[in-house]
């Protein structure tokens, strides 16, 4: 069974408003990132942002029942996303899978103040239905991936097998980590890392008037 919720939360089809965002990469190509750069552009997510979002995961699963902790973990999660435009993005996309779980999963996702961000939900879920560290992580990473990848589709179309092996070499780059951040159980320990770039095509992709994608 846990295999089946880790292969139905990595479906891009799942109505919990994914395909909103491309990962920034609708401002990414406008700023003269060529199509032919979008593989190096997912290699430094996996890099960088990737482990924190992952990690994120990782330790909402660890500590769920634990609120206290829960908020401690998302102020640590907000310090390491300081685009208020990813946070906004991660919040949103947050809800409407908290939505999803609280249908399939009552109870998976806790009451807060303010909506917890998509990672958060995504090992809030991996908590209730017992969806393992390690495959939590790989989720995160292919879901990053393929947001980038089906966007790219988009925004400048192309063959898709391309798309494909995108993702998959994205994927593989993140897999030797996979055990260290399935490992974390200390808010604290969060990776930590910045990508200026990606956070600045983020904030220039919330103020354009005309877009495909909100994020």
């Amino acid at each position: 069974m846990s295999t089946t919720i880790a292969m139905l939360l990595a479906d891009s089809r799942l109505p919990v408003g994914a395909h909103v965002s491309s990962n920034a990469l609708e401002a990414a190509l406008r700023d003269e990132l060529s199509p032919a750069q979008v593989g190096e552009y997912l290699a430094t997510r996996m890099r960088i942002l990737v482990p924190i979002e992952a990690g994120t995961a990782v330790l909402a699963r660890h500590l769920a029942q634990d609120p206290a902790a829960l908020e401690s973990l998302r102020a640590e999660w907000a310090a390491r996303t300081p685009s208020r435009a990813q946070r906004e993005i991660a919040e949103a996309l947050g809800q409407g899978l908290a939505r999803l779980a609280a249908v399939q999963w009552p109870g998976a996702v806790p009451p807060a103040e303010r909506p917890w961000p998509r990672p958060m939900v995504l090992g809030l879920i991996a908590a209730a239905t017992g969806l393992d560290a390690e495959e939590l992580v790989r989720l995160v990473a292919y879901d990053d991936a393929q947001t980038v990848a089906a966007a790219l589709l988009k925004l400048e179309p192309g063959d898709p097998r391309t798309a494909v092996a995108l993702v998959l070499d994205a994927c593989a780059l993140m897999d030797p980590c996979a055990a260290e951040l399935a490992a974390l159980e200390d808010p604290a320990h969060l990776p930590c890392a910045g990508a200026p770039q990606i956070e600045g095509w983020a904030e220039a992709q919330s103020q354009l008037t005309r877009r495909l994608f909100r994020a």
